[in-house]
């Protein structure tokens, strides 16, 4: 029906977030709270909690919540089943899947935060209308999403697309996955903090050219392997810095990515803004109603 309604689900390093999102991808409810990712695994969970129950106490009554959906960092197994982010120490092995269906007792559908972004982007965002893309959030962390013929990859565990862990630096950071040189050991927001001292958000000229280089760098290895044509980037720390970022990345692009299907890959920012956890949290649910 087109009033149902979706609760859907964000868990990010930094914030929780939850909503109410319709069929044609309106958040009709939000909130959210900080993320306590250091405190135990039940506290981290009941402040989700708390979100959720919020916003289910917030459906109109003519307007039912029919599917959970959730968008989440990885790595996980197969739908949410036990879900470890990296930038959350608090879960390891958590049971998310089967918590919040006790939670809501809605049908629930749990993927990774960036292939959310890439179903929400790919449904009313930056991607609408093509078949074959790349969806990439550069935040606290680094996260992907690949469509391809119009599908979602999913991978043997759900992790497919995770562009973070491409390596762009072969001798650089240590990454929180225990490999050197990551492209989120060197270009996520809490990289960039390690590196520098500074919050990411205060990083200058030569921050963000390196930042908007190396993340170039590793679409343009997507690219040449998959035959695709376009990336769409959101998340604070590529939304934030910019005209500069994208250009650093897009010119780091065409120097890696020559191959006739390839060359002329673009780089463009993601649409949905703020909104597009949500929705991609929202299409997650859709999708598993399909």
């Amino acid at each position: 029906m087109t009033g149902d309604l979706a609760l859907a689900i964000d868990i990010g390093g930094t914030k929780l977030e939850v909503g109410l999102v319709d069929r044609q991808g309106a958040i009709l409810h939000r909130a959210r709270a900080a993320t306590p990712a250091r405190e135990g695994a039940e506290d981290m969970f009941g402040a989700l909690a708390g979100l959720v129950e919020q916003a289910l106490l917030a459906a109109p009554d003519e307007r039912p919540v029919v599917v959970c959906g959730v968008g989440t960092g990885g790595p996980m197994t197969r739908g949410g089943a036990t879900v470890s982010p990296i930038n959350i120490p608090a879960w390891r092995g958590f049971p998310l899947h089967d918590r919040l269906l006790a939670l809501t007792e809605l049908p629930t559908s749990v993927d990774n935060d960036a292939k959310a972004l890439a179903l929400g982007e790919g449904w009313i965002g930056a991607a609408a209308g093509c078949d074959d893309y790349l969806a990439m959030v550069v935040s606290t962390g680094v996260g992907g999403g690949i469509v391809l013929d119009g599908r979602l990859l999913d991978g043997a565990d759900g992790n497919a697309g995770h562009i973070g862990h491409v390596i762009v630096e072969p001798d650089g950071h240590l990454c929180g996955c225990g490999a050197q040189g990551c492209l989120e050991a060197e270009a996520s927001g809490t990289a960039i903090a390690a590196i520098t001292g500074r919050p990411a958000a205060e990083g200058g000229p030569d921050v963000v050219e390196r930042t908007g280089t190396l993340v170039g760098r590793a679409v343009a290895s997507v690219a040449n392997l998959l035959d695709l044509r376009l990336a769409v980037v959101a998340g604070s720390v590529a939304l934030g810095y910019g005209e500069a970022f994208f250009a650093a990345a897009q010119a780091e692009l065409d120097r890696r990515a020559r191959l006739d299907f390839s060359a002329g890959t673009v780089i463009r920012p993601g649409s949905l803004g703020a909104d597009g956890p949500l929705v991609g949290a929202a299409a997650v649910g859709w999708r598993s109603l399909a």
